[in-house]
């Protein structure tokens, strides 16, 4: 697991994104009860625990090619 600080107003996916290059909001907010009622914008200094099956690569998404 991941600890990290968020900076003052920063939303949780732009913490994600900043820290794990990907945004997996439903398993950090598991992992952290009550951060979901502190809004959208995380208070400065709010520690945030990362789960590991958050910085996962995401699975492979075959290609749908519309056109020919």
């Amino acid at each position: 697991m991941i600890r990290v600080t968020a900076h003052a107003g920063e939303p949780l996916d732009e913490l994600l994104w900043r820290t794990v290059g990907r945004s997996a909001v439903e398993p950090v907010l598991l992992a952290n009860p009550g951060l979901a009622e502190l809004g959208p914008f995380l208070p400065e200094g709010t520690i945030v625990l990362i789960p590991t099956v958050a910085t996962a690569a995401p699975a492979a998404v075959p290609l749908l090619q519309l056109w020919d």
